[in-house]
């Protein structure tokens, strides 16, 4: 199948998968929510609309495995692997809070060709594919020019179980506090990403992330002429669970800045 095909079928997949989310956000107080460690958690509807994104993905590519949060699967392939959150913000759904994403990317081998963020809140999809391009409901979108970082506006995230760097961490949000337009914290790396993408943030990093919290994104983010790393500036992101996005002009700067308080 074309790879631009698959990624609108893709598309289609996280829309209806986003649609069954909010449909039930009404019935959260009913909804079953269990605790998979210390603040982190996992409802009914995370698992419903994983095990919908499986079944349907597999139509697409039957020979693919999955690398996904609820474990609804764990065959891996060779070849091609679908890369899922069924519901990134979790926290924010049983709060009735949005943003609220469902996020998928397909890796092959050891590269990602194809990415998917739909933000449920305000009915936007985000969406890539090797080589062409990123798009925001079918307009093409790209990063930003900013070129200082006292002149960005960051997206970030809190730690929720691993504290280890906790204090290193508030002094790198102290300094940025301090030397950029803002720091900002929505709850959804996923749509932090997508927001990176698109030109609404400038740059976004944040610790103790999981491959399926930024697959897509930061490919999209890539495709739409972005820079992604790990905080040392290497290319550990998708499993090095630490990642730095920007547009391309800042990215240096920025990586310099997030390496020093976080490594030295």
């Amino acid at each position: 199948m074309e790879l631009r095909q698959l990624c609108y079928n893709v598309i289609s997949i996280a829309r209806q998968a986003g649609q069954y989310i909010k449909s039930q956000q009404h019935t959260i107080h009913n909804i079953k929510i269990e605790a998979k460690g210390i603040h982190n958690y996992v409802t009914e509807v995370d698992k419903n609309s994983e095990k919908f994104i499986v079944h349907e993905l597999q139509k697409l590519l039957p020979e693919s495995g999955f690398i996904a949060e609820e474990q609804t699967t764990t065959r891996q392939s060779d070849t091609y692997n679908w890369i899922v959150d069924p519901l990134d913000g979790t926290t924010n759904y049983i709060h009735w809070l949005m943003p609220v994403a469902v996020s998928i990317a397909l890796r092959y081998k050891e590269q990602i060709i194809l990415g998917v963020v739909y933000e449920i809140g305000a009915d936007e999809v985000f969406y890539a594919y090797d080589d062409g391009g990123a798009f925001l409901n079918s307009e093409k979108i790209q990063v930003t020019k900013t070129r200082h970082l006292d002149d960005t506006l960051l997206a970030t995230g809190f730690p929720f179980y691993d504290y280890s760097r906790l204090e290193r961490y508030m002094d790198l949000l102290k300094y940025f506090m301090q030397t950029s337009h803002g720091l900002r914290r929505l709850g959804s790396a996923a749509t932090d990403l997508a927001y990176v993408a698109c030109g609404r943030f400038d740059g976004f990093f944040e610790y103790s992330l999981s491959p399926w919290d930024v697959a897509a994104g930061a490919f999209i983010v890539q495709q739409a002429g972005g820079k992604v790393a790990d905080f040392q500036g290497g290319d550990n992101w998708l499993f090095g669970k630490e990642i730095i996005a920007s547009n391309s002009l800042v990215f240096e700067d920025f990586v310099e800045i997030v390496k020093k308080f976080m490594y030295e």
